[in-house]
């Protein structure tokens, strides 16, 4: 592929451990709706049948959290709140309807995506915490029958949240053209980051400017 014209946007690592975690996830989402939602039961087939269903699900949601700690490891920083993000907040209604007419300060992710990153964040978080009080193979014995119930509801409710989240990330991502390309391949145009992210795109340019600099002097 050529990529004169592209700027790397995620490496290689990151983005295996994103289409894993896709994986993981729609696994234990699916088993997790057939016991929520009646009407769905047959989704626990995805893991087999339904006592092997049983058997999986933690197993997978462990998974998932270890993978999303990762990716909190990898991309935390470029998630941080800067005051440039308030301009996108200002115009998220042009941006919802593909206006990029004015300048956002965007940095490597909008505001937008850093609130789904932090939600998504203390979702898994609930989730993992939640999940060891009801993992009636290991943990469920040791904790009073009202704590398990309590942890039962709130881990249906933040797993629900969570796929919610996960579904309009899935949304956005096949609406903004290029960005599921360039979680395939790693490379966006510089049209496309200019467009969508344009602090970020001058961050790229002004660097990569000051490589070719120094290899002329070297």
């Amino acid at each position: 592929m050529k990529t004169a014209n592209k700027i790397l946007r995620t490496g290689f690592i990151e983005r295996a451990c994103h289409w894993v975690l896709a994986f993981c996830f729609f696994e234990a989402a699916c088993s997790g709706l057939s016991w929520f939602f009646p009407s769905l039961s047959w989704l626990s087939s995805v893991l087999g049948t339904p006592q092997l269903a049983r058997v999986l699900h933690p197993f997978f949601g462990v998974a998932v959290f270890l993978l999303l700690a990762f990716m909190f490891i990898r991309f935390a920083k470029h998630n941080l709140f800067v005051a440039t993000d308030r301009i996108w907040f200002h115009h998220a209604g042009d941006v919802l309807r593909n206006r990029h007419d004015k300048p956002l300060r965007i940095g490597k992710y909008n505001a937008g995506q850093k609130v789904l990153f932090w939600l998504i964040m203390a979702l898994i978080c609930m989730l993992l915490l939640t999940g060891i009080v009801i993992w009636r193979a290991y943990f469920a014995t040791l904790f009073p029958i009202p704590v398990v119930r309590l942890a039962l509801l709130g881990h249906a409710l933040a797993g629900v949240g969570l796929i919610l989240l996960i579904v309009g990330h899935i949304h956005l991502a096949i609406w903004v053209r290029g960005s599921i390309a360039s979680m395939l391949t790693g490379y966006v145009s510089r049209a496309w980051a200019r467009q969508h992210h344009d602090r970020w795109y001058e961050e790229v340019r002004l660097k990569q400017a000051a490589q070719d600099s120094r290899k002329k002097h070297q």
